[in-house]
């Protein structure tokens, strides 16, 4: 069975996630880390329940989502992965953070593609990667459905969903990710762990969250 532990982190409440079966591996999902104490915090979890990291996960490259990526490579020496289309956007995430007074070791850039339909695996746990672009190029969602846990990163909050007005942002390719993707392969009781806020299920955004509706983004002159 697989215990999720939410973390809020750094100035933009940023949620990192660590996922461990009773084998005792877990993942490190979004390790938005920006400060020693915050540092701290995550080590004294992981120490405490005794657990073993094996893989580190992005659900994609913004800045206050991989600024703790280096800590946790150079403590637990494990592998980052993430979407190939994501991985520029590592290059720039120590300048990027200076512009909000933070500093950061750069991001590794040795890194493992994810795509969509690999499956990550860690103890006797597996989460499926369905690519959700739109937020950024190479967003993507984990996904166990036996479990009925989904990590949505900047995909789709609690009635909401991610900005699409960044350089690397995509209102049509959204669209279809929250309509075609998300509302349809994602079992309506599933709890949903996104980016930033707290969890959902999939049946609460069925039925409250405006931007799972298609004709809501007929609004934005798609052509769709």
């Amino acid at each position: 069975m697989i215990t999720v532990k939410t973390f809020y982190l750094n100035e933009l409440r940023e949620c990192c996630y660590i996922l461990s079966d009773e084998t005792k591996e877990c993942v490190i999902v979004d390790p938005g880390i920006s400060s020693k104490s915050e540092q701290d915090r995550i080590v004294k979890y992981i120490s405490s329940e005794n657990l073993k990291p094996v893989k580190l996960l992005c659900t994609h490259g913004h800045f206050d989502h991989v600024m703790g990526n280096r800590f946790i490579t150079d403590t637990y020496g494990i592998p980052t992965y993430i979407h190939p289309a994501d991985k520029e956007l590592l290059k720039v995430a120590k300048s990027t953070c200076l512009l909000f007074a933070i500093a950061i070791k750069e991001p590794s850039l040795e890194t493992e593609d994810l795509k969509d339909g690999d499956t990550v695996t860690f103890g006797h746990s597996s989460l499926q990667v369905i690519s959700t672009p739109g937020h950024t190029w190479g967003s993507v969602l984990f996904y166990n459905p036996e479990e009925k846990i989904c990590l949505t990163g900047d995909t789709v909050f609690a009635g909401s969903c991610g900005r699409t007005d960044l350089p690397e942002g995509d209102n049509k390719a959204m669209c279809k990710s929250l309509t075609e993707i998300i509302a349809k392969k994602i079992s309506p009781d599933t709890i949903l762990y996104p980016g930033h806020g707290p969890d959902t299920t999939m049946e609460e955004e069925l039925a409250h969250n405006p931007y799972l509706r298609k004709d809501v983004w007929m609004g934005f002159n798609l052509d769709l």
